[in-house]
């Protein structure tokens, strides 16, 4: 490999040879360019196919017998999967969290009149159309059928379909922030136009 230093204006300067030179020994300057001449024989692009590229690959068991791991010092350290305590309670935790959604969604009852307040969202009147655990996400929710085009679905979620409704009707909610009751669908007057 060569380099050779070379002016703003493309002048050729000087090449950069002695190995054991420093590079403010050259008169280096704002603008300056070093150019790289490759001598290896190495083609450009040579290793943008990575399927080329021989990957190191270690068994689990050397692995886990390896003592300069990060495995090994999550273990020695007693943090995250590693530490049992901890483990068990955030299980305690979630199973805790889990009887308390049954306990609200036992309440709820499919075919109820209900308002939604989410969080940072205005309050959303609907009708329960699902109680129960889905396969999209843990815990226990509540398929809500919106009066108006609110939701985010068709009370299908990722393929599989737990209630009927229109597309953007539907909308999938923690039990917390369902109160069912006497919520007629709201009338703004505008049949009357």
């Amino acid at each position: 490999m060569e380099l050779e230093l070379y002016g703003a204006d493309d002048k050729f300067y000087s090449k950069l040879d002695q190995e054991d030179a420093l590079l403010g020994s050259y008169p280096v300057d704002d603008g300056c360019r070093i150019h790289v001449i490759d001598h290896s024989g190495a083609r450009l692009g040579e290793y943008e196919d990575v399927s080329k590229v021989e990957k190191y690959k270690i068994s689990q068991e050397a692995y886990d017998q390896r003592q300069d791991s990060v495995r090994s010092f999550l273990k020695r350290s007693k943090l995250g999967r590693y530490n049992e305590e901890e483990r068990a309670q955030r299980e305690a935790e979630t199973t805790q969290r889990l009887t308390e959604e049954k306990a609200q969604a036992d309440a709820i009852s499919v075919g109820s009149r209900c308002e939604v307040q989410a969080p940072g969202q205005s309050p959303r009147r609907g009708t329960v159309m699902y109680v129960g655990l889905t396969d999209f996400k843990p815990g226990y929710w509540i398929g809500v059928r919106y009066d108006e085009p609110l939701g985010k679905n068709d009370g299908s979620v990722n393929g599989k379909r737990y209630f009927e409704c229109q597309a953007k009707y539907g909308a999938f909610v923690k039990p917390s922030v369902v109160t069912v009751g006497d919520f007629p669908e709201e009338d703004y007057g505008l049949d009357e136009m």
